[in-house]
């Protein structure tokens, strides 16, 4: 049985969507991500973890998939030729009308979204070191754009996009040694992805392999889950 929102025929969206099923909308980029990942990193990640979630737990939770949006907010990424971006307000209105049809269906469970009478979630596959995620010890807290664990799951997912050839580290070891003004430190600041080198990335992707990205990838699925599961119970 199809779990893709899109697939489904006009009579079915009142017969097979109830208030219990969960919308679920994965939301890619495209952008840089260092010189050995290609720019559809977080479109991959996105759309492989919930088509995974979608088949281990889907009937289980009634969970509906949602085309994937390719390009989002990638601002912080601009200047780096390739990397494609939508203002913060596109952004929004293009998920606020996405919501809205949403709406006008029976269900009320919609991961990520806004407004529109629905209970709207935004959950991450993988938490970033600089929110409070796991990071190597090589990475020292920094690894948070195609770094050791990003690539790693792309060698998994899509070994043939990247060129190891081209890894490096890049590290913000001076940054690291402070104790609060940080990635994840206790005072957050604004950054762009240029201001860490030329080369776009943000921590040490050299020793990645596929074998760590597919127990990787494995446990991002496992935790959607977890979390959609938690979603379908919500109430206030």
């Amino acid at each position: 049985m199809t779990r893709h929102f899109a697939d489904l025929r006009a009579p079915e969206i009142v017969s097979r969507l109830t208030t219990t099923s969960i919308i679920l909308q994965p939301v890619g980029a495209i952008e840089q991500h260092g010189p050995h990942l290609p720019l559809s990193v977080d479109l991959v990640v996105a759309a492989a973890c919930a088509e995974a979630v979608a088949e281990a737990r889907g009937d289980e939770l009634d969970i509906w998939l949602l085309p994937p949006l390719a390009v989002t907010k990638s601002n912080e990424h601009t200047g780096f030729p390739g990397s494609l971006s939508l203002k913060a307000m596109t952004m929004l209105a293009v998920l606020d009308d996405i919501a809205a049809g949403i709406a006008a269906t029976p269900a009320r469970k919609l991961v990520f979204l806004v407004d529109h009478g629905l209970d709207t979630f935004l959950m991450h596959p993988f938490v970033p070191p600089d929110q409070g995620g796991a990071s190597p010890e090589s990475e020292l807290g920094m690894g948070i754009h195609a770094g050791h664990e990003e690539t790693s799951v792309m060698l998994h997912l899509a070994p043939d996009l990247v060129d190891m050839s081209l890894a490096t580290r890049n590290v913000p070891e001076a940054l690291a040694a402070n104790r609060h003004v940080k990635l994840g430190g206790t005072t957050s600041f604004g950054w762009l992805a240029r201001d860490f080198g030329p080369d776009g990335h943000i921590g040490d992707p050299t020793g990645a392999t596929a074998a760590e990205g597919e127990r990787l990838f494995n446990r991002s699925v496992e935790l959607v889950g977890d979390q959609l599961a938690e979603v379908s119970q919500f109430s206030f």
